[in-house]
């Protein structure tokens, strides 16, 4: 083996050493938050207060909001005192003709789920809010609300939940 050869092979295993023994790694979540002073989090049963309901709805959401924290933070969910507190409410489920066909009948209708959010940061106050988020799904109105309602919910609550996540913890 001539010593070009020798040079290559050798230059061949300082590269690959330098790549394996050298990595970054970066996980963007979406969440700011400072785990030196925030570690817990309170995430409240969300009951339902609206006048129309779907009975699966409330445990969809707030297994979906509970999900939501687990898998894009490192904060423990406890019953009582949290660093975070979430509460609220699931105030609003509605449908409603979204567009008229060329007869004059619905052609689409939109169904929306609103929830109201209490956050509060005991860490920082300012951060602290209430307010509404509102998620809203669209279907033809050819198909039967019943055949399509737990789909339009299942959406409707990531949606609300990634709202939440958003404003609470992303400081987007």
């Amino acid at each position: 083996m001539d010593w070009t050869n020798k040079m290559r092979i050798t230059l061949c295993l300082v590269a690959l050493m330098l790549l394996t023994a050298c990595s970054v790694s970066y996980k963007f979540n979406g969440a700011s938050i400072d785990y030196s002073k925030t570690k817990t989090i309170q995430i409240s049963e969300f009951p339902i207060r609206s006048s129309y309901v779907w009975g699966p709805m409330a445990p969809m959401f707030n297994n979906q909001l509970r999900d939501q924290f687990a898998a894009h933070t490192q904060l423990i969910q406890v019953k009582r005192n949290g660093d975070l507190k979430i509460e609220g409410e699931i105030t609003q489920y509605q449908q409603r003709n979204k567009s008229v066909s060329a007869e004059g009948y619905s052609a689409q209708t939109e169904l929306s789920m609103t929830v109201n959010v209490r956050f509060t940061n005991n860490a920082k106050h300012s951060e602290d809010f209430e307010r509404s988020f509102t998620a809203t799904q669209s279907y033809e109105t050819t198909r039967s609300l019943n055949d399509v309602q737990e789909e339009l919910v299942t959406q409707m609550c990531k949606d609300l939940c990634d709202q939440i996540f958003n404003a609470t913890v992303a400081n987007w």
